[in-house]
């Protein structure tokens, strides 16, 4: 509330994580404590005091590393700066929080409730745990073990792990980006479009032909239509309809085929055949409102050159369409912009006018108030305005035979007919003219195939318009797509920032510029089970959640490994050999570092189960952190050693073990 959020979908994101990473701090607490606890050498006020001496320094250090790794991110400008921003703060927050409650609360907490543990004692709990602690204690043999073959073979575990950062990148530009998920909000846009110059009574039929349609489908909710509105351009004309559908709550949608894509789908195959004269689109709102008034992408085709016809416009416009239904990243694209709409042009003799009396401007002002409309003025009645427009009957400016009944009156008092100053030609011509940046444009819409991305989509656009697009013809992108291209630097950008803040708090922490890297090296190993885990779920993007994940990752990596590093550099100071040092930090955190890794895996299962509204982006963010947690917690404990070990020979601060 402080810093104006609300309670939405971001920073719920933000708690859920958060639940994992609050409770890391108070376990790291709570396991040192029990560790010398159960040495039976000491109380257990004892035990605590002496474990918040070793391990206060870490606690203070993970708290501050993931307020490093988020709080940067909330001055990124933008919409990605404002994505970013609500779930960055609640986890700095909540971060910065729970190292304080670490250091006061629960040390007060473990006194008041830890006691020895009896050995001798048998109960049924008691069995659980012993079990529990010896396959734990089996675990941990296998894992130091695989440590020490690190250790012994140090080239072969540097080797894997640039092995690792290697196919990290490689997996990363296999994966399909994205920006913002297309999710299932159970509203559907259906709007067509009849031949051009359809009248409002044909348009009125067409729309009562749809609506009972959709009465008989179990899945529709309600609905409500227009006649004369296109809701894709917003474009009013006689030929167009359009009916917005709330579909049924998604509880009651739990059948196969009854997501709001299959049935879009299914609906789009049966109204092609219900009304073959419409062109008939289905589209899904924006998953950004403001953003567009359509999901999918939107390509505006401009003409730089302001003098070439509409119609060479269209032509152009139609054989790029063409080539867009071919490319197999472009699932569906079409456009409303058409130059094919009959028309009447008056051309007027202006000779003829002249020699009898009569001004231009009159007489466009009768054909004007006939054929037209014209504002007269307003007035009062009942205490209400009523605005004067005048108009002739319906019935008297059908054709343009009606133009022979419509006169204008000359100064001598005659009536001269209109018929005898025009000449009347039937054309075509474009019923709406659009611009974008000042040039004449066409939005083109469109949605990705199915297993491709919006990223996959609009590589294909650029890559099609490259080369196809005729001299004198450029583009640009809108609404969501505008956005999703302009957030590929600033993605770079933040996770840059990010680790250069991770780096300057462990420069400060460890007064080393070289340390650091020990942490640093090892947050390709997260993005890799990250990015691993995404190919394995082909619905899943790597979009603005899962770089959400990512980020979070970088936080979550880098605490796993100053638990190492900072209890191994303490060792140091006090004497003990950079080997032994490693390795006795590795077997007293091993037990920390699993236990709070755990804590957070299990805690966004939910959000990887997820179900329902706004399933997408949870389970986008829920994978990506799980399994980049999961690499990270396995990873971490074998190449943090190692790479203690040789950065601190090449220091030359290493000694003999």
């Amino acid at each position: 509330m402080p810093l104006g959020f609300t309670i939405n979908t971001l920073t719920l994101f933000g708690f859920v994580l958060a639940i994992g990473i609050v409770v890391d701090d108070a376990i790291v607490v709570v396991e040192a404590s029990l560790a010398l606890l159960e040495s039976g050498k000491r109380s257990v006020k004892e035990a605590v005091e002496e474990a918040m001496g070793q391990i206060s320094g870490p606690v203070i250090a993970m708290s501050l590393i993931v307020a490093a790794v988020f709080i940067p991110v909330g001055f990124i400008p933008g919409i990605v700066g404002r994505l970013y921003l609500q779930f960055a703060m609640a986890i700095a927050v909540s971060g910065l929080i729970s190292g304080f409650v670490a250091l006061s609360l629960t040390p007060a907490l473990c006194v008041m409730l830890l006691k020895p543990i009896k050995k001798e004692e048998k109960s049924v709990l008691a069995g659980f745990f012993t079990a529990f602690n010896r396959g734990f204690d089996r675990f941990q043999g296998l894992f130091q073990s695989g440590m020490r073959r690190g250790l012994r073979r140090t080239p072969i575990a540097l080797g894997v792990l640039v092995l690792l950062a290697l196919a990290t990148v490689g997996m990363f530009s296999l994966k399909s980006t994205g920006f913002i998920p297309t999710e299932d909000e159970g509203r559907l846009f259906i709007t067509f479009e009849l031949p051009e110059g359809a009248s409002t009574r044909r348009t009125l039929t067409a729309i009562q032909k749809l609506m009972e349609y959709l009465d008989e489908q179990e899945e529709v909710l309600h609905y409500s239509g227009v006649t004369g509105l296109n809701a894709v351009n917003f474009a009013t004309k006689t030929s167009a309809g359009t009916v917005f559908t709330q579909l049924q709550p998604w509880d009651k949608r739990t059948g196969k085929g009854q997501g709001a894509f299959t049935v879009k789908a299914r609906m789009e195959r049966e109204l092609a055949t219900l009304l073959p004269e419409a062109n008939v689109v289905i589209i899904a709102p924006a998953a950004i409102p403001g953003l567009g008034s359509t999901a999918g992408f939107t390509f505006n085709l401009q003409a730089l050159d302001a003098t070439g016809s509409v119609k060479d416009f269209e032509n152009n416009l139609q054989a790029f369409l063409a080539e867009l239904r071919e490319d197999e990243a472009i699932g569906n694209a079409f456009s409303f912009f058409s130059a094919s709409t009959p028309a009447l042009r008056y051309n007027l003799d202006r000779e003829k006018t002249a020699g009898l009396g009569l001004s231009i401007g009159q007489v466009y002002e009768a054909l004007q108030v006939y054929s037209g409309s014209l504002y007269v003025n307003d007035f009062i009645l009942y205490n209400r305005n009523f605005r004067v427009i005048v108009q002739a009957d319906s019935a008297f400016r059908r054709s343009e035979e009606d133009l022979r009944r419509l006169f204008v009156q000359s100064p001598d008092g005659s009536r001269v007919p209109l018929s005898s100053l025009f000449e009347v030609e039937r054309i075509e011509q474009a019923p709406l003219i659009t611009h974008f940046n000042l040039f004449r444009s066409a939005a083109i819409n469109g949605e990705s195939a199915p297993g491709k991305s919006s990223g996959d989509a609009i590589a294909a656009l650029e890559r099609r318009a490259a080369a196809l697009l005729p001299a004198g013809y450029s583009y640009s992108f809108s609404g969501i797509s505008r956005e999703e291209v302009a957030a590929g630097s600033a993605t770079f950008f933040i996770f840059t920032l990010s680790i250069l803040m991770v780096f300057l708090c462990l420069t400060a922490l460890y007064e080393s510029w070289s340390l650091p890297f020990t942490v640093l090296f090892v947050l390709p190993v997260g993005a890799f089970g990250a990015i691993l885990t995404l190919l394995l779920f082909p619905s899943l993007d790597n979009n603005v959640y899962a770089q959400i994940g990512l980020l979070t990752l970088v936080g979550l990596t880098a605490k796993n490994a100053i638990l190492i590093v900072e209890y191994a550099k303490a060792l140091e100071e006090k004497g003990e050999g950079t080997l032994r040092a490693v390795l006795t930090a590795f077997q007293l955190r091993f037990r920390p570092i699993v236990m709070t890794s755990l804590a957070f895996i299990f805690g966004v299962l939910p959000l990887a189960f997820a179900t329902g509204a706004g399933a997408l982006a949870r389970q986008t963010i829920g994978w990506t952190v799980f399994g980049g947690m999961l690499a990270a917690t396995l990873l971490t404990l074998v190449f943090v050693p190692t790479l203690y070990v040789v950065i601190a020979k090449g220091r030359g601060s290493g000694k003999a073990a």
